[in-house]
């Protein structure tokens, strides 16, 4: 028998044009990128697109039945702003189907100079309210919003019944453990900012060290992060992620929490049930081969679960952060 539930979006990453061809070979129905610029919050050397390979991108990817999604999420700067209003045009000229924002100033440019274009709401901006929401439809045409990882699952559902546009929430990558748009920590240490640089511990600023016990101590800038024993996997040293020693005697804790992915695959009959328009993966930094595995197996899980069978549940985990997964705030987590 089938199933009465609508389809949602699977809303998958590209941090290079191979990745976005995986994605749409993988059977994502929605792309999303960026460009090689501060104008995104993925702003890393080696990632993005410059303006030719994201036209070439959409080609490829509306061959194949896929959106392009062109993030322009981070917020613009004084003296700066030139270089937001250009990447929306450049968009626009390469056909994108969406921009997904943040900064309400360019939110207000691209609905003035690009009117036909749908306009989604980042989660940079960290709207988790309706009135917050509603604001933003009401003002700028907003068609979708991007919803915090720090809602539940019956906030959703609530939620979806107050508001005037789509909704689109994360299923798998990144745990997102500061709310987001709303982080200074990288740029109290290194004086670059996540949500105006698009980049949280710019690899300019990483150093490992290793002494001669095979201790390797990771840094950023010239703050300790997180030291590792010889038998350990250095992770990349993000603050809110390291562990920390209040002296070189003490055993090393996580200040916020242990480097974790979030995982909802259990939870699609859930989301798709409570009225979720999309279901977006993170990952714009990870490999092809990542983005070609998870958009397979979600693709599989979501289309089972829409046409009312039980969806196969794939392992991931060695595909998540420090190999460990949680369901986050949408189960156990209390944590705002």
């Amino acid at each position: 028998m089938r199933s009465s539930m609508n389809r949602p979006e699977l809303v998958c990453p590209a941090g290079t044009p191979a990745m976005l061809r995986a994605a749409a070979d993988a059977g994502a129905d929605a792309i999303y990128c960026g460009f090689q610029n501060a104008t995104n919050a993925r702003n890393f050397a080696g990632l993005n697109f410059t303006p030719n390979q994201l036209q070439d991108a959409v080609a490829y990817a509306h061959a194949r039945g896929a959106k392009v999604l062109l993030a322009i999420n981070s917020f613009a700067t004084a003296g700066r702003y030139d270089l937001w209003q250009e990447a929306a045009d450049c968009g626009a000229a390469c056909g994108v189907d969406a921009f997904i924002v943040a900064d309400i100033g360019v939110a207000a440019y691209i609905a003035e100079r690009h009117a036909g274009r749908r306009l989604h709401l980042s989660v940079q901006a960290a709207a988790s309210s309706p009135e917050a929401i509603n604001f933003y439809c009401r003002e700028f045409g907003v068609r979708r919003a991007v919803l915090p990882r720090i809602l539940t699952l019956a906030e959703i559902h609530q939620l979806k019944t107050e508001i005037d546009c789509e909704i689109e929430t994360f299923i798998f990558g990144n745990h997102g453990l500061m709310v987001e748009g709303r982080c200074s920590l990288t740029n109290y240490a290194v004086g670059i900012s996540t949500n105006m640089d698009g980049a949280c511990s710019p690899a300019s600023e990483v150093h490992y060290d290793r002494n001669t016990a095979g201790v390797v101590t990771a840094r950023l800038g010239s703050h300790v992060i997180d030291r590792f024993a010889p038998t350990e996997q250095a992770g990349y040293p993000t603050i809110c992620k390291g562990r920390y020693c209040t002296s070189p005697r003490d055993e090393p804790y996580y200040a916020f929490e242990e480097p974790i992915s979030l995982n909802l695959m259990e939870m699609l009959p859930a989301l798709i049930g409570a009225g979720v328009d999309a279901l977006k993966i993170e990952g714009r930094q990870r490999s092809r081969a990542y983005v070609s595995s998870v958009v397979t197996s979600f693709r599989r899980a979501i289309d089972a679960v829409v046409a009312g069978r039980k969806p196969e549940l794939v392992d991931l985990v060695a595909l998540t952060e420090g190999q460990k997964q949680t369901q986050g705030a949408f189960a156990t987590k209390k944590w705002r």
